[in-house]
């Protein structure tokens, strides 16, 4: 006598059901986002005439990116299409008439979002930061070779193994000559602080040439120690490490590369200093928005479910049609609800939440009103 579990034939229908349209819109959502950041770094991929195993690396670790937006996607798609196959079939009228309610019927797809919402939050929080931090190395790695560098002016970088500050004033025409120059350095091997000035200085590699560079130090007190000018220049090794991207990219601090621990310590250690703000707003946003796009994963199957079983008679192609139509509408409330937050006008973690809980509430309507 066979004691074990077996999947019930109900439920093993509806995954077998659902599968394919899923495995396919998660792979066509993944492919735009592929062929969509190959086309916004065209112009240094093109121009750097780099190996394509190298261009081929920075575009596969940037995939993973699309995680909290691809899974939504899939369910959706994956429970409109099925369901409402099912639908247009008459199975579920079948079904429903052999006294089987539609809540049991639904029950493997609530299930199923649930597992893709862990799933995806999983993948955002471990495998999207290295991959992420992974890509933009080999993309700086390509631009690095290319005749111009992305220098921006007027912004402060820290290089974190020396704790040195750098600030540029202005950059030239050719991306690698730079106005205004200023590092600030800590107290690190001596009591002492210093600044290190220069008109002009020239990325060389991975060093940064200051001409005719002025070296003030401060006493522990703030009084000027001295002064001194080398009029041969000095080299100071840029904050790069593996890559130059804190030094050059503007948004070192991208969400995509920090989990929702390294965030919430971020976010604590400001307001323990009295920081504030925007600032704050867009972390605190930031945060909530890693737990609520994956989320996003349920959500979908829960607004999908009625939809299927009220217009599956209709096609496949009202099923395609509404899984755009509705993620563009989701995508455009956490847009204007997240701008917001960052404003201050909302609390940021219910400007992250309220698109959520909006759908969630309309989904569990329409699942309410086909039940009865």
């Amino acid at each position: 006598m066979n004691l074990g579990w077996r999947v019930p034939i109900l439920d093993s229908y509806l995954v077998r059901e659902m599968a394919p349209p899923f495995a396919f819109a998660l792979g066509a959502f993944l492919l735009f986002w592929f062929v969509n950041i190959f086309f916004l770094a065209a112009d240094y991929i093109i121009n750097a005439h780099e190996s394509p195993f190298l261009i081929l690396r920075f575009l596969l670790f940037r995939v993973p990116q699309a995680t909290p937006y691809a899974f939504p996607f899939s369910c959706l798609l994956a429970t409109l299409l099925a369901i409402g196959r099912l639908a247009a079939d008459n199975e579920i009228t079948a079904l429903r008439t052999s006294g089987v309610a539609f809540v049991r019927i639904a029950r493997t797809p609530l299930i199923l979002g649930i597992l893709m919402f862990i799933f995806s939050y999983y993948v955002n929080e471990t495998v999207v930061p290295k991959s992420v931090e992974l890509s933009t190395r080999t993309f700086y790695q390509i631009v690095m070779h290319t005749a111009e560098l992305p220098i921006l002016p007027r912004f402060f970088r820290t290089d974190e193994a020396t704790g040195r500050v750098f600030y540029v004033g202005d950059v030239m025409p050719d991306h690698r000559t730079m106005k205004n120059v200023m590092i600030f350095e800590p107290a690190i091997n001596s009591p002492f602080r210093q600044v290190t000035n220069a008109q002009t200085a020239e990325v060389r590699g991975a060093q940064l040439h200051l001409i005719n560079a002025r070296v003030t130090r401060f006493k522990p007190t703030g009084e000027v120690d001295g002064q001194a000018i080398d009029k041969a220049g000095i080299d100071v090794g840029l904050p790069l490490g593996e890559s130059p991207e804190q030094f050059l990219n503007a948004n070192s601090s991208d969400p995509y590369t920090t989990n929702s621990k390294q965030l919430s310590d971020q976010i604590k250690s400001m307001q323990a200093t009295g920081q504030g703000g925007s600032a704050l707003d867009v972390l605190k946003i930031t945060l909530a928005q890693k737990l609520a796009f994956p989320f996003a994963s349920f959500i979908a199957v829960v607004i999908a479910l009625p939809l299927a079983a009220r217009l599956g008679k209709k096609g496949r192609t009202i099923g395609i049609a509404l899984s755009i139509l509705m993620l563009f509408a989701y995508y455009l409330m956490m847009s204007a609800f997240s701008a917001l937050g960052k404003n201050s006008a909302l609390n940021p973690y219910i400007a992250a939440w309220l698109p959520n809980g909006l759908m969630l509430a309309a989904g569990a309507f329409l699942f309410y009103r086909v039940e009865r």
